[in-house]
């Protein structure tokens, strides 16, 4: 059998200790021969394939971004995008396709298996938004980053007596923000599941220096206040539709700074949160991922998604894996509500 691989959207740390899973066993116990394809969808859109056998990945499981590079092509915005993919395949003789990524490489994956393509997706996003999987690859890398930053930054607030405001990603799910914030001992955390009342962030900055501390504001980008709408980068979208998100650091530090007083300064963790050397979990998660992936294709499990239950991989329709984000209960948001302020 041939399988085609692709990576899509957002570079992710474990991206690279997926795919050695899957072409270690599916070469060594399953027999089979792999081709990968560039940057997303692109490569089976435009036919643009690199080789991918056990010398191409070897080395790489501590490496971060991806070997086979990635893109937020939509074959879905493209014209006859799913009869370009189909006449790829089938002009390298592909018989089916993993595809790993988010809610939107997954969503175009789904509506290609329902045309009739043979194909098994594994779930890759640092927010951890991706429904029926408990975690996702690539997260802990991120709360781990953003932990540390946090941690250094607690000196700096404190020597110098000023609000620092963190910005970290997730745009519709507040995992990342709410991780590392409480890991990292943050005073006030914001998310996007739970508009903010800027009076209360302001109060609770205003008693953290009664108490002789600096305060440390952790918000992700997709947060926003209670009258008011999200901050953006600018006006343009991706192919999926998405708004740059960027900018709510900056808002919220100002906000505070004219309303209590006192000096306030932002940091924007950006890509830094998704760059370099993935975490141990990350690589083991990713591991078993590509495992069970290959087993799937091998199975002819076609049109599910590799999911971590538990402790347990197991395989769910990609239906369902992409029907809704998973976002943070408000319940598991309000138990940690005594560590603000």
């Amino acid at each position: 059998m041939h399988i085609g691989v692709l990576t899509g959207g957002g570079d992710c740390p474990g991206l690279n200790a997926v795919i050695r899973g899957i072409v270690r066993k599916g070469v060594e116990v399953h027999g089979y021969r792999f081709t990968g394809f560039r940057d997303g969808w692109r490569g089976p859109l435009e036919g643009a394939v690199t080789p991918l056998g056990v010398p191409e990945v070897r080395g790489v499981l501590p490496r971060g971004g991806t070997l086979l590079g990635s893109s937020r092509t939509n074959p879905l915005k493209v014209p006859d995008g799913i009869g370009r993919v189909r006449a790829n395949l089938a002009a390298h003789r592909v018989d089916a396709l993993i595809a790993i990524g988010g809610e939107d490489t997954l969503g175009v994956a789904a509506v290609l298996s329902e045309q009739g393509v043979p194909i098994v997706g594994v779930p890759k996003t640092i927010d951890n938004d991706l429904n029926a999987t408990d975690y996702t690859f690539g997260f802990d890398t991120a709360v781990n980053i953003a932990t540390e930053a946090i941690d250094r930054l607690h000196t700096t607030a404190e020597s110098h007596k000023r609000v620092l405001v963190v910005e970290v990603m997730g745009r519709h799910a507040g995992w990342i923000a709410l991780h590392s914030g409480i890991a990292g001992g943050a005073n006030v955390i914001l998310i996007p599941e739970q508009r903010f009342d800027l009076d209360q962030v302001c109060a609770w900055v205003e008693h953290r220096f009664r108490i002789n501390y600096a305060p440390i504001v952790v918000v992700a980008e997709g947060a926003m206040p209670l009258a008011g709408q999200l901050v953006l980068k600018d006006a343009t979208r991706d192919a999926y539709g998405h708004v740059r998100l960027s900018g709510i650091g900056d808002w919220l530090a100002h906000e505070i700074q004219v309303r209590t007083g006192k000096e306030a300064r932002t940091t924007v963790l950006g890509h830094i949160q998704r760059g370099g050397t993935p975490s141990a979990f990350d690589r083991w998660l990713a591991t078993r991922f590509g495992l069970h992936a290959v087993d799937a294709v091998h199975d002819g499990a076609y049109g599910t998604m590799v999911a971590l239950r538990g402790t347990d991989v197991v395989r769910v329709p990609l239906t369902e894996a992409t029907a809704r984000i998973k976002t943070v209960d408000p319940a598991l948001y309000a138990e940690f509500d005594v560590f603000f302020g």
